[in-house]
């Protein structure tokens, strides 16, 4: 029943800075208005891929790693992985700019959220004229300067932002401050978790006039 290629049937979401290009250039089936993310095989809870062809149409990716265990994933990485699919897969589209933010190393999200880490690598599919992301600071930076040029709302003075053209990749390490800017669409790698430390957001407001949570106080333990 493993002889052939699985497909899985995406799952969309949608989010304040998403657009229209992963309907429009990856041709995503959707009525949402901000299509944000297409998640394409993805084990994290509440958001399980399922099968779109073939003998195991209609399975969940969990039940068939749960059937066949090492045949499916190869038994290092099943072991390695205590029998969790250890990506998540995803094309994001930025019609806006992401949140500046950072994700936990697997001991600390083991620690706070019984996860693994998010380390994730993004490859460039289409990027508007003069699209830009965020990795990292300009220069290494102290806690405390971090924290004065959070708190006075300076913090992008002291972010390193780089203009991207289709075909870039980058690797993004847990801990690394980051943010994914307008006019992007990229294809994310990443480890299979949905953990999230969001510490400046643009000020933005949703559509019921709120700001989106920031999480200062997890983030600052986390940055690398």
């Amino acid at each position: 029943m493993l002889d052939y290629p699985l497909k899985f049937i995406p799952i969309l979401k949608e989010k304040i800075w998403g657009g229209n290009k992963l309907k429009e250039v990856l041709h995503k089936p959707s009525q949402k208005e901000k299509l944000g993310e297409s998640w394409e095989i993805s084990g994290i809870e509440n958001n399980i891929s399922i099968v779109a062809n073939g003998a195991l149409k209609g399975r969940s990716l969990n039940t068939i790693q749960e059937e066949f265990k090492g045949r499916f994933l190869g038994e290092q990485l099943y072991t390695l992985f205590r029998g969790k699919f250890p990506l998540l897969i995803k094309f994001i589209d930025a019609e806006t700019e992401l949140s500046v933010q950072l994700h936990p190393d697997d001991q600390l999200a083991s620690q706070r959220h019984d996860s693994f880490g998010k380390t994730e690598m993004w490859y460039i599919l289409q990027a508007d004229e003069g699209a830009e992301i965020n990795v990292g600071f300009k220069r290494n930076i102290s806690k405390e300067e971090y924290l004065q040029y959070l708190d006075s709302g300076r913090i992008t003075e002291i972010l390193n932002f780089e203009k991207v053209e289709n075909g870039d990749a980058f690797f993004i390490r847990p801990g690394t401050v980051h943010a994914i800017g307008a006019g992007v669409l990229l294809a994310e790698i990443q480890q299979t978790s949905d953990i999230t430390y969001r510490i400046f957001d643009w000020n933005r407001k949703d559509e019921n006039g709120r700001e989106r949570e920031l999480h200062t106080e997890l983030a600052l333990d986390a940055i690398g």
